[in-house]
């Protein structure tokens, strides 16, 4: 009679436990991938708290608002240019990735050096208008390219002007003024704004609550 005898296959070794990164160094990653995101974001948007009454009443003194950074960033295309010997006066030549400052955009901008009555600081205005437009302020009242300017943001009140009230806004400049005519340094008196100041656009208004807005 024939036997057939079981055979027992030895049993599989236990996997190999996969080495364990050190915790230390995952800790670090993630701290650094959270100062890049910081980074990016705040080159993008960044957060500015208003002082002053030149805004009112589209802004009040102490309200916070987000300002995007993004939209109107731009190449210079001379700055190579300006590498070459004899070319450092080139002017700057601006091309926006999007567009540029428009009629009617509420900006964040530094002090242009010909505002001497302003503090080296960042300061927010309404773009009223832009390169090649025709400025006009006369009997309180502000004229585009010869067309007057609807402004309820105003609450009715004049527009006066003792310096710059008629004038071709230059290429690469825009006309800005706070809407509280009254209580602004502006393009009235210092002239167009260089584009190379603006820092962004006011895109929402988050604290105080009660003035959530969108611009």
């Amino acid at each position: 009679m024939a036997w057939l005898e079981q055979s027992q296959a030895p049993l599989p070794a236990p996997p190999t436990p996969l080495p364990q990164r050190p915790r230390l160094r995952n800790s670090w990653q993630l701290f650094a991938s959270l100062i890049l995101s910081f980074l990016i974001l705040r080159s993008l948007i960044q957060n500015f708290q208003i002082e002053g009454e030149s805004m009112e009443p589209t802004m009040q003194t102490k309200q916070y608002v987000l300002v995007n950074k993004a939209i109107y960033a731009h190449l210079d295309l001379n700055a190579p240019l300006r590498l070459w010997p004899g070319n450092g006066e080139l002017p700057k030549k601006f091309l926006y990735l999007l567009h540029p400052p428009e009629r009617g955009d509420i900006i964040v901008f530094l002090a242009p050096p010909a505002a001497h009555d302003l503090p080296d600081k960042d300061y927010i205005k309404r773009v009223i208008g832009v390169g090649g437009d025709t400025i006009k302020i006369r009997e309180g009242k502000v004229w585009v390219n010869d067309q007057q300017l609807t402004e309820d943001y105003l609450g009715g009140v004049d527009t006066l002007c003792d310096a710059h009230c008629e004038l071709t806004v230059p290429e690469g400049h825009v006309f800005v003024m706070g809407d509280n005519r009254p209580f602004s340094s502006d393009s009235r008196r210092w002239g167009p704004l260089p584009l190379e100041y603006v820092i962004g656009k006011a895109w929402f208004s988050y604290w105080p609550k009660e003035r959530w807005d969108s611009y």
